[in-house]
C-alpha cells in the first residue's frame, strides 16, 4: 500500500469519528466543570491522606513486626544459651532466612558490655554503650527504636532494642534495622514526577533521605513538621513552590511521615478544565479531534508496521525458498559432477595400467608420467569428497534416524569451514571424548554443527579460536558438544531473544537471523536441546545436548 492510500484511509478514519463524536455540549460546560472541580478537589485530598494513612500503617506494622521478633527471640532462650559461641549467628542465620530487614544481632548486658555480636561491624565486640542515651532509654522502657544516628561505626542507621529480666540479671537484645529496605518504604509513597516521601523526628530532623532537597540528619529548609499528631493535608509553600502535603504520625507518634505531592500534577485535569471553561463546545472539539487524530495515527502506523513485518516475512520466506532451491541444485550439481570424476578416475587408472609396459617405463619421461598420474587421482579423490559432502548437506530436513558418529559429523563440519578459519587467522581446537554411536540425522546435524562454528567464526571475525569439545553424559544418557569462541559475545538482553526467528547481530546484509531458530528447531526435532552462556566481550558458548538413541 503507498504513502497515499494509508493517508487517505487516515482521514477517512478521522472524519467518520469525528461524525459520530460531535454533540451539542456548550450548555453543559459550567455545571460539568463545576462538579469536577469540587470533586476531584476532594477526591485528591482523600487519596493523598489515604496514601498517607496507608503507609503509615505499613511503616508501623514493620516496625511492631520487627520489635515482636527481637521479644520472641528474647524469650526463646536464656542469656547464656544466646551468648554460647555461634548460637547468636545461627539464630540471625534464620532470621535473615525470613526477613532481611536486619544488618546485625547484638547482645549487651546491664553494665553495657557487648556479650555477643553477628553482623559485618566486628570491632563493635569491644564497644561499652553504658554511657549512650539509647542505652538507658531501653534499660528505662524496656522497647525502644532510636533516632537515626552515626553511633560508633559513624554510618547512618537506627536500633531497635529490647530488654528481658532474667532473675536478677536484666539484658538487651538489639539489632540495627537495614536502612535500604525502610527507605524503600517510604519511597514507596512518592507519586508523580515532582512527589516526595520522607520521615522526620520530633526535633524536625531527617530521618530518611528525601527525594530533591535536604539531606539526611539535616533540617528541612523553612518548614517544621515535628508538631503533626494526626493525619492532615493542607498546601504548603516549600522552596518557592508550591506543594500538596500530607503528614502523620508512626513509630508510637515518634516520627512524622511527610508526603509531598506537586499539585499540578495532581490537578491537571482541573487547571485544563478550568480554561475549557469558555467555551465548553470547542475544547470538546479540539479533544475530541486530538484524540481522534492520534488515534487514527496510531492505527495507520500500527498497520504500516504489521504491512512491513509481512513485507519482511515474505522477504524472508522467498530467500529460504532460495536457499532450499540452492540445496537441490547443489545436490544436481554434485552429482553431475561426479560422473566425469569417475570417468577421469577410470581413465587415470588406465593410464596407469599403460605405465606399466616396459617401453613406457624406459622413457627419460616415466617419472613425470607416473606423477601426474597420482597427482590427478589424489585431486579426483579430493573432488569427490567435496561432492560427498554437498550431497550430505542438501538432504531434505525430516529426521532420517541413522546410527552416527558425532564426532566424525562435526569433523566434516570444519572441512567446509576450514579454509575461511585458516584465512582469517582463525583456529579451530577439537577435543573428542570417547563418545557411543547414537541413532539420529546427519545431515541435519551437520547443518546445525556448520552454522554455530561458522557463527563463531564470524562473531570472531579476525585472529581468534574456536574450542570444540564433546562428552559422553552416561548419567544422562546424553552427548554434549560444546563449541566456544572468543568473539565479541552477545549482550546480556539479547541472549534471550538469539532463538527467534529473523532476530540477528549481524550487520544488514550479512544475514536473515534464520540460522539458530533453524538449529534450535532441528535439535529439538532431534530430542535434544541448545543451551548458551555469552558475555559481552568475552566469547560464547553454545552447548548442544543429544539424547543417546540405539532403537
Amino acid at each position: 500500500m503507498e504513502k497515499k492510500q494509508y493517508a487517505t484511509l487516515r482521514w477517512k478514519i478521522i472524519a467518520t469519528t469525528l461524525s459520530f463524536s460531535l454533540v451539542p455540549l456548550f450548555a453543559l460546560g459550567f455545571t460539568i466543570y463545576e462538579q469536577f472541580r469540587v470533586s476531584y478537589t476532594a477526591k485528591i485530598i482523600e487519596t493523598i491522606r489515604t496514601l498517607a494513612e496507608n503507609r503509615r500503617s505499613a511503616i508501623d506494622l514493620f516496625l511492631d513486626e520487627r520489635v515482636a521478633q527481637l521479644k520472641m527471640l528474647a524469650h526463646a532462650g536464656s542469656f547464656n544459651e544466646l551468648t554460647e559461641l555461634g548460637v547468636l549467628e545461627k539464630v540471625f542465620y534464620v532470621m535473615q532466612a525470613g526477613s532481611k530487614s536486619f544488618v546485625d544481632l547484638s547482645i549487651i548486658d546491664q553494665e553495657g558490655n557487648h556479650v555477643a555480636y553477628t553482623g559485618p561491624y566486628g570491632e563493635l565486640r569491644l564497644v561499652n554503650y553504658k554511657e549512650e542515651a539509647w542505652f538507658h532509654a531501653v534499660m528505662l522502657k524496656g522497647v525502644y527504636i532510636s533516632d537515626v544516628f552515626l553511633g560508633f561505626r559513624k554510618y547512618p542507621h537506627f536500633i531497635i532494642a529490647v530488654t528481658r529480666l532474667e532473675g536478677n540479671r536484666t539484658w538487651i537484645l538489639r539489632a540495627t534495622i537495614d536502612t535500604d529496605i525502610f527507605e524503600s518504604m517510604v519511597r514507596a509513597a512518592q507519586t508523580g514526577k515532582g512527589g516526595d516521601a520522607f520521615i522526620v523526628n520530633r526535633e524536625n530532623v531527617l530521618q530518611t533521605t528525601p527525594r530533591f532537597s535536604g539531606k539526611l540528619l539535616e533540617k528541612p529548609a523553612h518548614v517544621d513538621f515535628s508538631s503533626c499528631v494526626d493525619t492532615r493535608v493542607e498546601e504548603l509553600e516549600i522552596n518557592g513552590r508550591a506543594s500538596l502535603v500530607a503528614t502523620t504520625s508512626v513509630a508510637r507518634n515518634k516520627w512524622v511521615l511527610v508526603i509531598r505531592e506537586d499539585p499540578r500534577e495532581e490537578l491537571t485535569p482541573l487547571l485544563k478544565a478550568r480554561y475549557t471553561g469558555i467555551s465548553v463546545f470547542l475544547a470538546g472539539l479540539l479533544v475530541i479531534a486530538s484524540g481522534t487524530i492520534f488515534i487514527a495515527g496510531r492505527m495507520t502506523e500500527h498497520l504500516i508496521q504489521a504491512d512491513r513485518e509481512k513485507a519482511v516475512l515474505d522477504a524472508s520466506l522467498v530467500e529460504s525458498g532460495k536457499l532450499a532451491a540452492l540445496g537441490k541444485l547443489a545436490a544436481g550439481v554434485a552429482h553431475e559432477i561426479n560422473n566425469p570424476l569417475a570417468v577421469i578416475k577410470e581413465k587415470a587408472g588406465w593410464i596407469k595400467d599403460l605405465l606399466a609396459d616396459k617401453d613406457i617405463a624406459a622413457s627419460k619421461n616415466f617419472q613425470e608420467f607416473e606423477t601426474s598420474i597420482k597427482k590427478i587421482e589424489q585431486h579426483v579423490e579430493r573432488a569427490r569428497k567435496v561432492t560427498h559432502r554437498l550431497l550430505g548437506f542438501a538432504r531434505r530436513m525430516e529426521p532420517v534416524r541413522e546410527l552416527v558418529d558425532v564426532n566424525n559429523v562435526i569433523d566434516q563440519a570444519i572441512d567446509f569451514l576450514e579454509n575461511e578459519a585458516r584465512h582469517r587467522h582463525i583456529g579451530i581446537q577439537t577435543d573428542w571424548g570417547d563418545l557411543p554411536r547414537t541413532k539420529s540425522d546427519v545431515g541435519q546435524l551437520q547443518q546445525v554443527f556448520l552454522n554455530l562454528i561458522d557463527n563463531g567464526i564470524d562473531a570472531i571475525g579476525k585472529d581468534g579460536e574456536i574450542n570444540i569439545r564433546t562428552e559422553h553424559h552416561a548419567k544422562d544418557k546424553e552427548i554434549a558438544v560444546v563449541i566456544s569462541d572468543t568473539g565479541k559475545g552477545i549482550p546480556k538482553d539479547m541472549l534471550k531473544k538469539i532463538f527467534e526467528p529473523f532476530f540477528t547481530t549481524k550487520k544488514e546484509g550479512s544475514g536473515t537471523g534464520l540460522g539458530l531458530s533453524i538449529s534450535h528447531s532441528i535439535i529439538d526435532k532431534l530430542g535434544g536441546r541448545i543451551v548458551v552462556e555469552s558475555e559481552e566481550g568475552h566469547g560464547s558458548t553454545f552447548t548442544v545436548y543429544l539424547p543417546i538413541q540405539l532403537m
